[in-house]
């Protein structure tokens, strides 16, 4: 299929709704994508091909690369299972004792690391597989990133928890959500400097994870998400990914909108057209080229008629994605605030 055409819909989509979009982080074409239909998929995006699907006996919340030719994933039945993209063979690694939320892998430590509803974070080595040890949190695990050899943590309850995964033997940092909604997602900086949280209640939060008071007084929070009618209604925002060269992000919300920001000149580069339903998950490639988006609806509204879920990739440009230079006075996003009052 000729990229001629800016957006198009994967084909031989999941049948439900979609949990994750994950590309490789070194082959910029491949991308995992988890679902409700119990199975992960692997897609050529750039020649809209499935290549393959491997079942769970249960629906899968999250998946991920360790490398170009093994993919790891969690369900709802508390199973982590390495998958060999090459063999087509399974590998059940391990359980939780609750539904597998999240699935990170940590290149610097070479861990695989797994968020559980269990108020768990387990480690696994991905050469053996197995188990490399299980550190209780304060809450049910709703999100997680990677920061380099450190592990943000986002759980019920809106903490926060920064660990170093070369030492678990204590948490580095202990945090409350400066939102004051449950958190919904969480997303590191490439620079791994701080990251960015997102709630239910149409807020996101830049945060950084230097504890000085001079670092500290360079966090704010904006509104987002919103649509304005007779009266505003607010969405939750569901997913955040950063562009690997730039260091903007985007997010997708409830709404079906899907909008570029820039972290640095606190403006929005741009908002892409709604899209049929709920915006699911997010992920931009690794060259920074392409972006993933998952529409898929999320239940905010109990179990009504749909539109179907469907998985999108959409080229992207640096008009939409690179950073403006600085001016001398940026304007300021719309209620950017230094915490999240109201």
């Amino acid at each position: 299929m000729s990229m001629v055409t800016s957006e198009y819909k994967l084909n031989q989509g999941p049948e439900d709704g979609i949990t994750a979009v994950k590309f490789s982080p070194s082959t910029a074409h491949f991308l995992l994508v988890s679902s409700w239909d119990c199975t992960v998929r692997l897609y050529d995006v750039v020649a809209n091909t499935m290549r393959m699907k491997y079942q769970h006996t249960a629906p899968v919340l999250d998946c991920a690369f360790y490398d170009p030719t093994h993919a790891w994933s969690g369900d709802l039945d508390t199973n982590l299972k390495m998958h060999d993209l090459n063999t087509d063979q399974d590998t059940i690694v391990g359980k939780h004792d609750a539904a597998i939320r999240c699935v990170e892998h940590c290149p610097e430590v070479n861990v695989m690391v797994t968020g559980s509803w269990d108020r768990s974070v387990r480690l696994w080595d991905p050469r053996a597989p197995c188990n490399a040890g299980t550190f209780t949190q304060p809450d049910r695990v709703y999100t997680m990133s990677v920061a380099g050899d450190r592990l943000i943590v986002g759980t019920a309850g809106r903490r926060v928890l920064v660990w170093d995964l070369r030492n678990m033997g204590y948490v580095q940092q202990r945090r409350e959500s400066s939102l004051k909604f449950q958190t919904r997602c969480i997303r590191a900086f490439p620079n791994k400097q701080g990251y960015v949280l997102s709630s239910i209640e149409g807020r996101v939060a830049v945060e950084y994870l230097d504890p000085s008071v001079e670092v500290q007084k360079k966090k704010y929070a904006f509104k987002c998400h919103r649509l304005k009618d007779v009266v505003e209604q607010v969405y939750p925002v569901n997913a955040i990914s950063f562009h690997s060269v730039h260091n903007t992000f985007a997010t997708g919300g409830s709404d079906g909108f899907v909008n570029i920001w820039d972290p640095f000149n606190k403006k929005r580069l741009c908002q892409f057209h709604r899209y049929p339903t709920s915006i699911a998950s997010l992920a931009f490639n690794s060259d920074g080229g392409l972006i993933a988006i998952a529409a898929s609806y999320m239940h905010e509204m109990g179990d009504i008629s749909h539109p179907e879920d469907a998985a999108y990739i959409r080229q992207v440009t640096d008009a939409e994605t690179k950073p403006n230079a600085p001016s001398a006075s940026p304007r300021r996003w719309p209620d950017a605030d230094k915490t999240a009052a109201d």
